[in-house]
């Protein structure tokens, strides 16, 4: 059995956070570390996503190619992986030669069997940034579920896809301007074609976990409708198709082709050029996605599409363990709040593998997860330190005082063969955990078997002993080891070099096997180093304190550029005047649009105001406001717009000059 392990490949456009560890790499990690135990042939194969509107707008902000700012984050976000023990069989980029020839020939295929096609469509084009704006970058009212906030393309609140230009209340994300729908050429992959072969395929997947199953199958249910795979930009894989100079592949129909020219790379490296197909082409092949749940479209529909539809025989997906959102202290982790733990900053105060153990002892797996720092110092020093690190230190030191640090083999008592009989038979529920990608519950009994070592140590009391029954204390140190040897092998997976170390101290093979952990043998134990540090209050409070430090430092204001100088008379003849709101109605098929009728005192006017994003038309009845009164009347949708509305602009939206006194009429001076 051969096993291909992917995690989601992480958009090189920003560094390595807790919530991306904890979703899709960590238990991908651990999951490839218990086969290679096992004994199974297994690679994991990853790589930074290249492309896309957010790394080309970086890169204009910045002054700089596309290609540095992925450079940048592929090396960040690599680093951030080595810093946790985080190891691939190879870390490639969409951003190369190969994955193009392989995204072009995934489309060519595509194409050439009928599942593409082209036609002209109607999308959000931004005249304030003079570009067309992928899904992503428009954002506004879910048109299912009327949540704020949804995507161009997904609403996370409901789980659903939509037309673009369904979306209600659209706006730019870039300059947060409303778009315009202008007509374009694009390329539609026609998942209906595919819905049978899909329908069979999940309805076989029953080992698949629920929330990824249970989501396909309603999808499939409703109906497969077409998908845009190719955008109006300048950075990304080129379409493979004469007269299309700046359309690109959608970087989600090019991202996970990067699975398989990532695993051509590293047959490349290894001098097997042809390896590859090997996995890829072997339709017996166990492949499995660790995603996030925001990804489970494009794994679980999406990308098989593309996998079925290719002249190549390409194996298809065996498990996609999409695993829920790790949140922070309470909150949801955000970037552009700095709401968010850095891993490549977390590793400069803890070791890389107190972090592993957290996010193992607490995975969000079944439902969202919560980061917090004094459970975490609670995990470390409680679990960690206390149960496995107060076993091996009893043991040993136990060891080297009274048995020149050599524990032998000896025969044992019913008490003794219970103990590891049970652990026998939690090493095997360890092992169909991890098999179930339920590292949570792996965790638990793990440290279920160290408590085990702790309590059979009290209630033998070899201190008591040791010098009257030699053999029964000889007996409870074997049985520690044993279980130490138990727990040495399963919990590698999870602190693979922690792990190492305590082998090491039990002079016990480096390259080891499951089976390894039942091994009948002398322990001869080397120098005696504590195997781990408990973690202090005050490292706690800095994190904290830094936590909150950074989310409450806001980025630098920009500001609107000062117009040029007027004169004290081009300024008088502004007729600036205080004017009272008696009624407010929207202007019908817009959004933003406000027909208001106003009192001035001396007389009563009609106007429209673009403040319908940011005001409620009830909200303003009875409102005093600054008003323009001498500016040249205006028809705008059908009405006459006789003044204007002051109001201030920024990053919140408008917000109107209101008046804390003062009637109607009054002169602003």
């Amino acid at each position: 059995m051969k096993y291909i392990v992917t995690s989601a490949l992480p958009y090189a456009n920003g560094k390595l956070h807790v919530g991306h560890v904890a979703g899709a790499y960590l238990p991908a990690d651990i999951f490839v570390r218990y086969l290679r135990l096992k004994g199974e042939d297994v690679i994991y194969i990853c790589g930074t996503d290249e492309h896309g509107t957010p790394i080309s707008i970086s890169a204009d902000k910045a002054g700089i190619q596309p290609i540095e700012v992925v450079k940048h984050y592929h090396d960040s976000i690599k680093a951030a992986f080595d810093g946790i023990g985080i190891e691939f069989d190879n870390f490639s980029g969409t951003a190369r030669p190969e994955h193009y020839e392989q995204a072009q020939q995934f489309f060519s295929d595509l194409f050439a069997n009928g599942h593409i096609k082209a036609k002209t469509t109607k999308q959000f084009y931004c005249q304030h940034d003079a570009r067309y704006l992928p899904d992503r970058y428009v954002e506004g009212i879910c048109p299912k579920c009327d949540s704020p906030g949804a995507r161009g393309d997904q609403c996370d609140k409901c789980g659903q896809t939509y037309e673009t230009t369904l979306l209600k209340s659209p706006k730019c994300k870039i300059c947060g301007h409303e778009p315009e729908i202008r007509e374009t050429k694009h390329w539609f992959i026609q998942l209906e074609h595919f819905t049978d072969q899909l329908t069979q395929w999940i309805a076989q997947k029953d080992y698949w976990k629920e929330n990824v199953r249970n989501f396909m199958l309603n999808l499939l249910e409703q109906g497969l409708i077409e998908r845009s795979i190719t955008r109006d930009l300048s950075w990304g894989v080129p379409v493979p198709l004469p007269d299309t100079e700046g359309k690109v592949l959608y970087v989600w129909f090019d991202a996970p082709i990067g699975y398989i020219s990532s695993t051509i790379e590293w047959a490349q490296k290894i001098g097997k050029p042809e390896l590859w197909k090997d996995y890829w082409l072997d339709p017996d092949t166990r492949m499995v996605h660790f995603i996030g749940k925001d990804n489970i479209i494009f794994h679980a529909l999406i990308w098989p599409a593309m996998l079925m539809g290719q002249n190549t025989p390409y194996c298809l997906p065996h498990d996609i363990p999409a695993n829920e959102f790790m949140n922070l202290e309470g909150d949801k982790i955000s970037t552009s709040r700095n709401w968010a733990i850095w891993v490549d900053e977390f590793v400069q105060d803890f070791d890389g593998e107190y972090l592993r153990y957290y996010l193992a002892a607490n995975a969000p797996e079944r439902q969202d997860a919560d980061f917090n720092f004094k459970d975490f110092q609670l995990k470390i020093n409680g679990e960690l330190n206390n149960v496995l690190g107060n076993l091996g230190h009893r043991v040993f030191s136990f060891a080297a005082l009274n048995f020149d640090s050599i524990i032998e083999q000896v025969s044992l008592d019913e008490a003794a063969q219970a103990v590891l009989t049970q652990a026998d038979l939690t090493m095997a529920e360890i092992a169909a955990s991890y098999e179930d990608y339920q590292v949570k519950r792996s965790t638990r009994l793990i440290m279920e078997m160290a408590r085990s070592g702790n309590r059979f140590f009290e209630e033998q009391k070899p201190w008591l002993h040791v010098k009257t029954d030699k053999e029964k204390v000889k007996q409870t140190l074997w049985v520690c080891a044993a279980l130490l040897q138990r727990i040495s092998v399963a919990l590698s997976p999870i602190l693979p070099k922690h792990m190492k170390a305590l082998r090491q101290m039990m002079s016990l093979p480096d390259l080891l096997k499951w089976d390894d952990a039942y091994a009948q043998r002398d322990f001869r134990l080397s120098e005696f180093k504590p195997l781990l540090k408990k973690i202090e209050d005050e490292a706690i409070q800095e994190q904290l304190d830094k936590l909150h430090t950074k989310a409450n430092d806001k980025p630098q204001k920009t500001y609107v550029p000062v117009k040029e100088q007027i004169t004290f008379e081009e300024f008088s003849a502004l007729d600036l005047r205080l004017a009272r709101i008696l009624e407010a109605k929207p202007v019908p098929k817009t959004d933003k649009l406000l027909h208001l009728k106003v009192d001035l005192g001396f007389e009563q006017r009609e106007l429209v105001a673009g403040i319908a994003q940011s005001y409620k038309a009830e909200e303003l009845i009875g409102k005093t406001v600054t008003m323009l009164v001498n500016l040249q009347p205006r028809k705008i949708r059908g009405v006459v717009s006789n003044g204007m509305i002051l109001a201030a602009h920024d990053e919140d939206g408008l917000h109107v000059v209101l008046s804390d006194g003062g009637s109607p009429g009054s002169p602003v001076q």
